[in-house]
């Protein structure tokens, strides 16, 4: 197990001083996934370095029986795969609210920790196509479970 743990860590921390491609300054445009009924959300990245950016997500829905949102934020590292081809993981968490009409149900605020991993293609234009992985933990009444969200992004970079 110790070699497993060394051998992870040996492998992040050596991906870590490859060269990354630069990354744009701002990104901004939609993650299409389930994102548990919040569907499309407006995203928003910020370059932090050459190689790391922060993301902020906000998503909201209006249902026949709830009103909710959801905003998150992410910390990411990014990598070169090949050419505009890039790979990108962090951590995050964030905080959401579900307001439901049925007054046997009670509305809830909670929080999340949530983790990211995706691959994403940088165009000779400014447009930025991404495919995301993100496990979210819930730690509220209501939502106390992990749901995984995958998504589509599609960003203008600027």
């Amino acid at each position: 197990m110790k070699q497993l743990i060394f051998s992870i860590l040996a492998l992040f921390v050596g991906f870590t001083f490859i060269s990354a491609q630069e990354i744009a300054d701002n990104a901004i445009g939609l993650r299409l996934g389930d994102s548990d009924g919040f569907g499309a959300e407006v995203s928003y990245q910020r370059a932090l370095g050459d190689n790391n950016r922060l993301e902020l997500d906000l998503g909201w829905r209006s249902g026949s029986d709830y009103d909710g949102f959801k905003l998150t934020g992410l910390y990411h590292w990014v990598w070169q795969l090949d050419g505009n081809f890039n790979w990108y993981a962090g951590p995050g968490a964030g905080i959401a609210s579900y307001d439901f009409d049925d007054n046997r149900i009670d509305d809830e605020t909670f929080v999340f920790i949530a983790g990211n991993i995706g691959i994403e293609y940088n165009f000779d234009i400014p447009l930025l196509l991404s495919l995301d992985f993100r496990p979210e933990l819930g730690l509220g009444n209501f939502n106390d479970d992990l749901d995984f969200d995958i998504a589509l992004g599609i960003r203008y970079q600027f």
